[in-house]
């Protein structure tokens, strides 16, 4: 497939992103243009062959090592560029990767007949939160669409009132075996001719032009835990799709789930680490001098926190339990203030004149932090 776009584009990611991050980008693509949701467009199609190629590199270690350093050309030949998914059959792409659209309770899509009971595709959708729904938790409603079962024909393609038959390629088997290399190794793959259903429809349904599958819009509120993370989802059982049509044309089996993935939203002065929140406040050098209690703002209100006389400009206080709740057993973090001295940059008269006094006052041999510096810098200079 001669792909001149950049992987890491096509998948909409940063090239210092992670394996799950990978796998995530490629799995949320390959649903949004799968051709099943966009029946008789060439371009969907296109685009989710395209990411089935980015992401059989970008997975692999060594490929991705070799496109990082080389582009495209590093993974041309050698046998890096293994598949041609410009004229791959899209049930076969699925059953390459089958560690994210394979059955199974952990995995991200409908299980196969050697599984038992068939499971149907997972979906993922996004929401946003912020870091007061973060200690609170919250509701979300989320959209998104999925395929289900066409009322018309109850999921067999066929028109009402007429039924699949064998399909006369592959005998009903679904799979056929090819050959290549002068017979030197076989290959059994999807029947290119039913889809690997086994069955064809002569006379297909007109509501969902024989897929069996119609797109259907979907809402539903979703309860956020206090304490989630970004990038962590909250799972929603049995509101993913039902199994696939090559599995179960009927239907039956086990419905997938819905990953709703939480964002968490960058708050203007708090820093999340963990459970624990950060902040930077700048305080007057009079009050780190002398000492003050100041008001901190905390994502509820505001807390007291005394200021000891010499505070030094970065020095850390902890207010506890002002942080964040934990995901699973609820303890709140601390918040962690790291107090910034300013100086002013423009004084008075009096102002001046009393610093000019309070410097006149000043022996630098008493002051600790001066002290070690000025005998650094006496031994350096051999004095």
């Amino acid at each position: 497939m001669p792909t001149t776009r950049d992987y890491y584009e096509i998948l909409g990611v940063e090239r210092g992103a992670d394996a799950e991050e990978i796998k995530r980008a490629y799995r949320r693509l390959a649903m949004k243009h799968h051709p099943d949701r966009n029946p008789g467009d060439a371009d969907a199609e296109a685009k989710f062959k395209e990411a089935a190629e980015a992401y059989e590199v970008l997975s692999d270690p060594a490929r991705r090592q070799r496109y990082d350093q080389f582009g495209h050309e590093g993974v041309r030949g050698q046998g890096a560029a293994a598949h041609d998914f410009s004229r791959m059959n899209v049930q076969d792409i699925f059953s390459m990767f089958n560690d994210i659209f394979g059955g199974g309770a952990g995995g991200f899509g409908g299980g196969g007949r050697s599984r038992g009971v068939a499971r149907g595709y997972d979906l993922e959708t996004e929401v946003s939160v912020s870091l007061v729904d973060v200690l609170k938790g919250c509701e979300r409603q989320v959209e998104f669409t999925r395929l289900d079962l066409c009322d018309s024909c109850a999921g067999s393609g066929a028109k009402p009132g007429s039924k699949p038959i064998n399909c006369p390629t592959c005998g009903g088997q679904g799979k056929v075996q090819q050959t290549g290399l002068g017979g030197m190794f076989r290959m059994v793959t999807a029947c290119p001719n039913c889809g690997g259903r086994g069955k064809v429809v002569k006379d297909i349904c007109d509501s969902c032009r024989g897929k069996g599958r119609v797109p259907r819009a979907r809402k539903l509120v979703v309860k956020i835990p206090p304490g989630i993370s970004s990038a962590q989802a909250v799972r929603v059982q049995g509101e993913g799709e039902p199994p696939p049509p090559e599995v179960s044309p009927g239907g039956e089996g086990v419905r997938g789930d819905l990953h709703v993935v939480v964002r968490v939203e960058e708050h203007e002065m708090f820093v999340r680490d963990g459970d624990h929140l950060m902040l930077e406040m700048p305080i007057p050098f009079t009050q780190a001098a002398l000492g003050a209690e100041v008001r901190v703002p905390t994502l509820e209100g505001q807390a007291t926190l005394r200021i000891p006389k010499g505070t030094q400009h970065g020095a850390t206080f902890r207010i506890d339990a002002q942080g964040l709740p934990h995901l699973r057993h609820g303890r709140r973090g601390d918040l962690i203030v790291a107090v910034r001295v300013e100086i002013p940059k423009r004084l008075s008269s009096k102002q001046e004149k009393l610093l000019r006094d309070f410097a006149a006052s000043e022996n630098q041999d008493v002051l600790p932090e001066s002290q070690g510096f000025m005998k650094k810098m006496r031994d350096w200079l051999g004095g």
